[in-house]
């Protein structure tokens, strides 16, 4: 195993410095208090940093739906397509049920094949997110009050066309099954077919494409605890039952300050069903104005969470959440928070 002082990680964490730039408040000056950090100015090859780690990959988020369509911004894509800095690329909203099915049996998959498009023409590792979510869900899913049969043929259909269509790689099937104490959440599947929908979808998503790697997704599973434990046992359960299920994903939507000193232990347990791992959404957010003691903070959080998944063979990678600031979702989401990415708001390249 490649030390952390020597792997991708310490560049990674170096990295977070550029977000000194990204204050809403100052955005394209450099804040009086921050005058003096040291800041990255060149490439910093992340995913040939992580496969010399003996990771698949390191990757990123991005999206192109009509609100925000990222890959219009020529400068932002130029970084992306660079498969020397990320080798994987999750679309984060354009595969969603809302977009890809929003009429019954109607399909859309535009969007979503722009991105699969760009993806495969820079040789990067796609994440297919995801077929059953609870949220940005077609309204007709959610009103329909489909019977279970019913609602199972839909699951079916939606998961069978999804991995079908974008055969090769990896699949978000589930995304966010449980509640933060452990238990199901409630939602229009669970409380159709009970736990039963978790075993369709991942068949359907293996008869789709048996190729691809199935994976059950969720945010606060990063350290152990209750609702760690409860994917860890819905695991041993599916695999029991010989459910196919590949792996599982810690999303790592972080806070500066605040982040699990148990990843690694976590991800030794998880990957101890016979599962691989890998790091999902990862973000590590901090409340504004950004000063040097949150930069500190952060790199220090970032260096916590790789070095967890470098510590493991069966991490197989990181994907952050976005890879700049000025397309992030927290500012949107959590109010007066932000900074929470390695690349800043302003330049297009650290």
């Amino acid at each position: 195993m490649i030390k952390l002082s020597t792997s991708f990680a310490t560049l990674l964490v170096f990295s977070s410095l550029a977000s000194v730039y990204a204050s809403p408040a100052k955005v394209g000056e450099t804040p009086t208090d921050l005058a003096g950090l040291p800041v990255a100015t060149s490439k910093v090859e992340l995913n040939k940093l992580a496969k010399k780690s003996h990771k698949l990959y390191f990757g990123s988020a991005t999206d192109n739906f009509s609100e925000n369509n990222e890959l219009a911004d020529a400068a932002y894509k130029a970084i992306l397509s660079d498969n020397k800095e990320f080798g994987q690329i999750t679309p984060s909203n354009t595969m969603k049920w809302m977009y890809t099915e929003p009429e019954r049996g109607v399909f859309n998959l535009t969007d979503a094949e722009e991105i699969v498009k760009f993806a495969k023409g820079n040789k990067q590792i796609l994440r297919g997110h995801n077929c059953v979510w609870h949220s940005q869900l077609a309204d007709w899913v959610t009103a329909g009050n489909f019977d279970a049969p019913t609602l199972a043929s839909i699951v079916v259909t939606h998961c069978s066309t999804l991995v079908g269509h974008f055969k090769g790689d990896i699949w978000d099937v589930i995304n966010e099954p449980f509640n933060d104490d452990g238990t199901w959440r409630e939602t229009v599947f669970y409380n159709t077919l009970n736990t039963s929908y978790i075993e369709i979808a991942l068949r359907a998503a293996r008869a789709a494409d048996p190729a691809a790697k199935l994976y059950i997704n969720d945010y606060n599973i990063d350290g152990t605890g209750a609702k760690s434990t409860a994917m860890i046992n819905l695991v041993k359960s599916l695999k029991a039952n010989n459910v196919p299920i590949d792996g599982v994903g810690l999303q790592g939507h972080l806070i500066v300050g605040q982040v699990p000193t148990d990843i690694e232990e976590n991800i030794r347990q998880i990957a101890a069903t016979g599962v691989e791992v890998a790091i999902t959404e990862l973000d590590i957010r901090m409340t504004l104005p950004v000063t040097a003691e949150l930069l500190e903070q952060q790199k220090k959080d970032y260096e916590t969470v790789v070095s967890a998944c470098n510590a493991v063979p069966a991490c197989i990678g990181i994907t952050i959440w976005d890879y700049t600031d000025k397309y992030s979702w927290v500012p949107g989401v959590f109010a007066g928070q932000g900074a929470p990415l390695p690349w800043d708001e302003v330049r297009g390249s650290l």
